[in-house]
């Protein structure tokens, strides 16, 4: 329904939903025109008997992450006011949903999208045990959709609490997704948020959970002590490979998760021909070939996947023809994969192999023609940039990406003199 409230600066206009202890709302900021999901927090909630305490540590927790975490994959926390009886926190406005729809046998995802998912999920969850913070509560409902496979974590309000409130928080919520050392009071480190997702991920795999109980008490008991059944037993369509990629992150010993977040990642993009159409080309192999570059190393992570979104990637057989010669450009290229062939005539220049950028000088000069022509010596995995997708970029990772392009004309120009000297 259509409201007339204000909230501090904040126009509220639509109720988008309500949770266990708040209540989230379409709202506008009245300074800067800007639409904001902004989540309010009752009296009644922070005077609760029972979890009053553990809300209102949820709700500062939250709160004081305001403008810290700064991720494509996580929800941006952009203002928040926590007074003695009330709050509110205005948060970046994703309106997609969330993946708790999509756990539902028959309103699965393609195997494919969840893969991606996963990968950004590990990519945000890395940044943020980066920062020193566990999520302490990854599941489906805390993972928006903006579009597509593109998702935002959200909650962090259990990031910071205390051994003592985890069974408050268990039984205030839902205790499926929390790790063996979680329930059991432990201390816990990223690996606790690897266990969660591994369990998001067999929900959204299987359309069920590894684990489930008459009550919270039997739920625990199978969480610390039993073993999943594989999901490829769940379900017949599933690659065998997924079993195992599942069923590490969901062992009981944290030890025996995969080590690091950048491991997880690269198993799942393992998995992902298996099920991916022919030639496609997936957001998080854009993503691995940028981050191998030597070159893109001052990019931010926020900034790498700007740049894979901003690229025109495709696919190419040997022997096409990629830039000519003469011809004028304003755009310049990426070789991911494969080797091209740069040509001046009939004389043979140079031999680009993966992970080179090519093409800078016309791009850098605003528009010239090209000096040379390059061709596919090889199938190769390629990225076109043209100006006005990377105008769109952030100014932050224009600057970053300008810089890194200078330095690598710079270098090959320094290699020529060198060459030109012998």
């Amino acid at each position: 329904m259509d409201l007339t409230l204000q909230v501090g600066k904040y126009e509220v206009q639509k109720h988008l939903g309500k949770g266990a202890s708040g209540t989230v709302y379409l709202a506008k900021d009245t300074f800067t025109g800007k639409e904001v999901a902004l989540k309010t927090i009752e009296p009644e909630v922070f005077r609760d008997p029972e979890f009053g305490t553990v809300y209102r540590s949820q709700f500062l927790n939250e709160a004081s992450l305001a403008g810290k975490l700064r991720h494509p994959h996580i929800v941006s926390i952009l203002d928040a006011v926590v007074g003695e009886e009330s709050g509110h926190i205005a948060m970046e406005l994703v309106m997609g949903g969330d993946l708790s729809k999509h756990v539902i046998s028959g309103k699965l995802l393609p195997i494919a999208d969840v893969l991606q998912i996963a990968f950004k999920c590990c990519g945000a969850l890395e940044y943020a045990a980066a920062q020193g913070i566990v999520h302490r509560d990854i599941k489906p409902a805390n993972i928006m959709i903006a579009q597509g496979t593109e998702v935002k974590i959200a909650d962090f309000g259990a990031a910071f609490l205390k051994k003592s409130q985890v069974v408050q928080t268990a039984a205030m919520g839902s205790p499926y997704y929390m790790s063996p050392e979680q329930i059991q009071g432990k201390e816990v480190s990223f690996h606790s948020d690897m266990y969660s997702l591994g369990v998001v991920l067999y929900e959204l795999l299987t359309g069920g959970r590894p684990f489930g109980g008459k009550n919270i008490e039997a739920l625990m008991q199978k969480i610390i002590q039993e073993e999943a059944a594989p999901p490829s037993s769940l379900r017949a369509d599933l690659p065998k490979p997924l079993d195992s990629l599942v069923l590490r992150a969901l062992k009981k010993d944290p030890k025996q998760r995969y080590p690091t977040w950048a491991e997880f990642a690269l198993e799942i993009t393992k998995i992902g021909p298996l099920v991916l159409p022919a030639g496609a080309i997936s957001d998080s192999e854009k993503y691995t070939m940028l981050k191998s570059v030597p070159m893109l190393s001052t990019l931010a992570d926020s900034e790498l996947w700007e740049l894979a979104r901003a690229g025109k990637w495709a696919r190419l057989a040997k022997g096409k023809q990629i830039v000519k010669e003469k011809e004028k450009g304003t755009s310049f290229f990426f070789l991911a994969k494969g080797e091209a062939k740069v040509t001046k005539g009939p004389r043979l220049l140079n031999m680009v192999s993966g992970t080179e950028f090519f093409g800078e000088m016309a791009w850098i000069a605003g528009g010239e023609a090209r000096h040379a022509t390059v061709e596919s010596h090889t199938e190769v995995l390629i990225s076109e940039f043209e100006p006005m997708a990377l105008e769109k970029m952030s100014l932050g990772a224009q600057l970053q990406l300008t810089r890194a392009l200078v330095r690598n004309v710079a270098d090959r120009l320094a290699l020529a003199n060198t060459r030109l000297a012998r």
